[in-house]
């Protein structure tokens, strides 16, 4: 047995991670050729027939996106107690999804969002509205998936970040293209598989370093393991305010923000596209309900052990190169040196790294997306652990990353091909639109990931203020209201995505400066991630006061709205 470990551990990194990365791969190419789609509702809703718990195992996976599994822990190492609202958002909004969306969408049996939106306000132009939506929410998402792989191909495969992304981008091509929902559904079981397991295992082993306890979710509030009877949160505020961050256990932003943030993640989970999309790919009504409550339980493994990670990785990275000499640094921090997501500047030519709050003085800066990747390296874990962390977060960000590819091409091959420019398209070239669209949208990704606009998480909040402003109030109104009618819906989607997207312009690209000067403040004082929620309740009230001075809908639409909020077996409910 120690021989076994032994020439384990003679393994290096890379080594290790070309192992795993290659053997999931091999993996997921596999259950692609298997699982190859041959018609139109394979490709976009796999036929129909996926279990409750295959598709939840999916929908978690297609939800536990790189900004979960890389970039949510590393936000809340670095904000402390202001990444709760990531926690918050994020699980709340799929509880919001699971009850209020879901069964009722699958009930109305349609292929895309856009495809509800455009039948149930009878109009080619909200339909057109709602492509332009899921196209915008979908490429700002996948912006932050390609950047995951750009950084975890970078590090640990020691590539071109360029190399690493397009690597990615024709694996996802492969499966996506190939097997379309069904392909991608059956690849998304496990890569839930590898990213859980992944992320678990250097979570157990570091809790049990620090703590003793290998529960990670009990372990960040337990005493040392030094014997000292020091609570791990205790020790870690004592660090942060020794060099001049505030305590990690106190918040910083101001209730408003934290409630807008949270609001605007919550809203816009439920108005994702690409995870809506998956509630279509079961038997019924029951099987949707079933798969949303299987998959809650599914993402909440990781996402309570997500504050723990971020405990321990702060921790580690502040006792091990805060006031070091450079000279003398681990390997690992010359390996991430070398991607740029670590940077050292000796401003006073000490040798010592002073890692401090003052950025006058601070001479180290260090992305929030390497945290979760680092972690196990700082830790000084097992070769194979670090690997595994590497192929996890892999499949975190490209089963999210072919999500998202599916809608894009459903979007433009379904909705605007088939629904609107050649209603009378073959199944046989719609499909090939449809992998044409992928190929297309790949590529568009790649670009992103190859020129990235920011670290993972922050570009994710943006696509879920986007998601808010825009499909959110269209969704939640075609189902409880049956006076809504097509004038208020594409008035209130398009105010509440240009409102939201003039926000992002102004306050992360900086483009209107010279004409609204002042970019530091925000209205309000909602942060750009937030201000999906205010872009949303415009959107509210003009869909309503819009409505209120024009025409009802169609008798027949509001009937067919009535009868998709009739529970299952009674009357004539839709059921596809």
């Amino acid at each position: 047995m120690m021989i076994s470990i032994f020439f384990l551990n003679l393994i290096g990194v890379q080594q290790w991670t070309y192992i795993l990365v290659g053997i999931t791969f091999s993996l997921y190419i596999g259950i692609a050729i298997w699982s190859r789609a041959n018609s139109t509702k394979d490709f976009y809703v796999a036929g129909g027939g996926i279990s409750p718990l295959a598709n939840g195992m999916a929908t978690a996976a297609d939800w536990m996106s790189a900004a979960s599994f890389i970039s949510m822990a590393g936000i809340i190492s670095f904000a402390g107690y202001d990444g709760a609202v990531y926690l918050m958002g994020w699980t709340g909004g799929y509880v919001l999804l699971a009850l209020l969306l879901a069964p009722y969408l699958r009930k109305f049996g349609k292929f895309t969002v856009p495809d509800f939106i455009g039948d149930r306000y009878y109009s080619k132009t909200a339909r057109l509205v709602a492509v332009f939506c899921a196209l915008l929410v979908s490429f700002t998402y996948v912006a932050g998936q390609m950047r995951g792989v750009g950084i975890v191909f970078s590090r640990f495969l020691e590539v071109d970040i360029n190399t690493g992304v397009i690597i990615g981008m024709l694996i996802v091509l492969f499966y996506a293209v190939l097997g379309g929902m069904k392909g991608i559904t059956y690849t998304q079981v496990a890569q839930y598989c590898v990213l859980i397991f992944a992320f678990m295992v250097p979570a157990i082993f570091i809790s049990f370093q620090m703590t003793g306890n290998p529960i990670p979710q009990l372990g960040f509030g337990s005493t040392l393991a030094d014997g000292s009877g020091t609570y791990l949160l205790d020790k870690l505020d004592g660090l942060s305010t020794q060099l001049g961050f505030s305590e990690y256990t106190q918040g910083s932003k101001s209730m408003i923000d934290v409630f807008a943030i949270t609001l605007a993640l919550m809203v816009g989970t439920a108005g994702l596209p690409h995870v809506i999309v998956r509630f279509f790919t079961v038997k019924n009504v029951k099987d949707a309900r079933k798969s949303a409550g299987i998959a809650l339980l599914l993402i909440v493994i990781l996402y309570t052990t997500a504050p723990a990670v971020a405990v321990f990785a702060r921790t580690n990275l502040i006792e091990t190169v805060s006031n070091k000499n450079y000279s003398s640094v681990p390997q690992w921090f010359k390996k991430w040196e070398s991607t740029g997501l670590i940077t050292f500047t000796d401003k006073n030519n000490d040798g010592l790294i002073q890692y401090l709050a003052n950025k006058d003085t601070n001479e180290l800066i260090v992305d929030n997306d390497i945290m979760v990747l680092a972690n196990p390296e700082i830790a000084k874990l097992p070769n194979w652990v670090i690997a595994l962390v590497a192929a996890g977060g892999l499949a975190a960000a490209l089963s999210t990353a072919a999500g998202l590819l599916l809608v894009i091409s459903a979007s433009v091959s379904h909705d605007l091909i088939k629904k609107i420019i050649n209603p009378s398209i073959s199944e046989k070239n719609e499909l090939i639109a449809a992998r044409l669209a992928s190929i297309g949208a790949v590529c568009v990704a790649g670009y992103f990931g190859i020129n990235p606009p920011g670290f993972v998480a922050a570009v994710v909040a943006l696509a879920f203020g986007l998601a808010a402003a825009s499909f959110f109030p269209a969704i939640i109104l075609g189902i409880f209201y049956k006076r809504m009618n097509k004038e208020g819906a594409v008035a209130g989607m398009l105010v509440g995505t240009i409102t939201m997207l003039l926000y992002m312009i102004k306050y992360k690209l900086g483009w209107f400066d010279e004409v609204l000067p002042n970019k530091s403040e925000w209205w309000f004082g909602i942060s750009p991630e937030g201000f999906g929620s205010v872009a949303m309740t415009l959107n509210f009230i003009v869909s309503i006061v819009i409505m209120k001075f024009t025409p009802k809908p169609p008798n027949e639409v509001q009937d067919m709205v009535e009868l998709i909020r009739i529970p299952s077996g009674v009357g004539n409910a839709i059921n596809h």
